[in-house]
């Protein structure tokens, strides 16, 4: 998607689609005042509210301006930020609904909207870029056409080229802003091409590839370490829950540097697990085939790293990504085995299914060893437990410092992915012992998203600045769920507007 900010005159730009966005109280007040502008009859207003993301296509508007068709597009009162990202979602669907490809919005009262809502105008620039990319977002590059002659006629357009038109003396933020918002929208639809890729397309070597073309595009490091090195390095829970499968796995390992000095070390580690079938203790069939999504933290810290090297943040930044999938065969790991992960600590299987956990634990303890990062974050699918808790929208949140978890949460209200605080209590650790080894994967069918998160915090060695993001709801919209289903690519504005603040 081409992104242009522009103080021309509308007249000039001859789009498929002129999109105004309204404010309630601007619609009532100066509603007409506006249309009237653009040689539109004030009376569609009767139909048009201006709720946040309501859409309302016009045809026929005034010979000066060479767009067939005009949006008004509501954005609710105009105080909450989250309002205007729902109307940049909305704008991107309907705009591959009506197949249009040339998009001009006007943001001429983007000055006057930002002070309402208390952020700057190149926050409103960045939300409206991105929120344009997820909402026209498709995936559709499984789909050959063969079987509707007419259906290549009919297809979807994505938009080619988003305008947008601001007043002269904010273009430059707006197009600091525009760029960022370009940069984490494409990061977020690259992961979510990844989750939506199903496990005979994604293997772990693939998201191994995926990770060397962006860190060579880029400019940044990636090394990845095939099954002999792993072994090599004792990394029993990788290992442990590979043993069921005919595909190697890899663990995957991205470093940003920036040019200058770097203001911290972060590690971000990403549960990779291509398809879960749950091993030996293998899941239900009914809507199996969703587990390729098993591996959205990947996708989200492949997603964040590239955009922290496109951002040029002043932070080292790596990215920890153990990939396999899990599978039942002869040669599966079983309950009741004893594992011993890279750490030394044994582990005594209950489930196979709670196998995330288990390669998580091997990064977390490499991550926090050779690099010493200022702060460790894990993104992972780890539990249903937590969508239970917290539903499909908000991630749960696990972490030892109190003024991380802060730090987390306002990231999440300012980019939208929304996480919240669950407990981290020791009395919790009972749940997990084992009687033969050092700890159990399972805790049992209470709190099991609790006890996830207390088995990953025995392998970070005592690291005082570590959070557990459980993104199971939110990174994937089941069928029938919403007007796109699959990946979200949830995780990656999170992690980037962490990444952003710590610079």
């Amino acid at each position: 998607m081409k992104i242009i900010v522009s103080k021309s005159d509308f007249q000039n730009l001859g789009t498929d689609l002129l999109v105004l966005p309204l404010r309630s109280v601007e619609l009532k007040n100066e509603g007409e005042k506006v249309l009237s502008a653009f040689g539109i009859d004030g009376e569609v207003l009767s139909d048009f509210k201006a709720e946040a993301g309501e859409a309302v296509v016009l045809y026929g508007g005034s010979r000066d301006f060479s767009a067939s068709r005009v949006v008004l597009l509501g954005t609710g009162e105009g105080k909450k930020l989250e309002d205007w990202r729902k109307a940049a979602v909305a704008l991107g669907s309907k705009a591959v609904e009506l197949k249009s490809e040339k998009v001009a919005v006007d943001c001429s009262g983007v000055e006057a909207l930002a002070s309402a809502m208390g952020q700057s105008v190149a926050t409103l620039a960045a939300t409206l870029v991105e929120g344009c990319y997820f909402g026209s977002y498709r995936f559709d590059r499984l789909k050959s056409d063969k079987l509707d002659k007419k259906s290549q006629a009919g297809k979807s357009k994505k938009i080619a080229e988003l305008i947008l038109v601001v007043p002269s003396e904010v273009i430059v933020e707006a197009e600091k802003g525009a760029a960022d918002g370009k940069v984490v929208g494409s990061c977020k639809k690259m992961a979510r091409d990844l989750v939506n890729l199903p496990g005979n397309y994604l293997n772990a070597d693939d998201i191994a590839k995926a990770a060397e073309e962006s860190g060579k595009k880029y400019g940044y490091d990636v090394k990845v370490f095939h099954k002999k090195e792993i072994e090599s390095l004792g990394m029993g829970g990788l290992l442990a829950v590979n043993k069921g499968s005919d595909h190697p796995p890899t663990f995957t390992v991205l470093e940003y540097k920036p040019k200058g000095k770097s203001k911290s070390v972060v590690a971000l580690v990403g549960k990779g697990v291509t398809f879960d079938s749950g091993g030996i203790s293998i899941k239900p069939s009914e809507n199996m085939g969703e587990m390729k999504s098993d591996m959205s933290g990947a996708a989200s810290v492949l997603g964040a790293v590239e955009a922290a090297a496109r951002l040029k943040l002043p932070l080292h930044v790596i990215g920890l990504i153990p990939a396999t999938d899990n599978m039942p065969s002869g040669t599966a790991q079983q309950p009741g085995d004893v594992i011993t992960t890279y750490s030394g600590i044994t582990v005594e299987v209950g489930n196979t299914d709670a196998e995330g956990r288990l390669i998580l634990a091997d990064a977390l303890t490499y991550g926090k060893e050779k690099y010493q990062p200022d702060v460790i974050v894990d993104v992972a699918t780890l539990t249903g437990a937590c969508i239970v808790a917290l539903g499909y929208s908000v991630a749960g949140l696990f972490s030892n410092n109190d003024t991380l978890a802060d730090e987390i949460f306002q990231a999440g209200e300012q980019s939208g992915e929304k996480v919240w605080r669950m407990p981290l209590w020791d009395l919790y650790d009972e749940q997990i012992k084992s009687d033969i080894a050092d700890v159990s994967n399972t805790g049992g069918r209470g709190a099991g998203s609790v006890t996830a998160a207390k088995f990953l915090e025995k392998f970070i060695d005592g690291h005082t600045r570590w959070a557990h993001i459980d993104i199971a709801g939110p990174s994937f919209t089941p069928k029938g769920g919403g007007k796109v289903n699959g990946g979200t690519g949830f995780g990656v504005g999170l992690l980037v507007e962490l990444l952003k603040k710590w610079s």
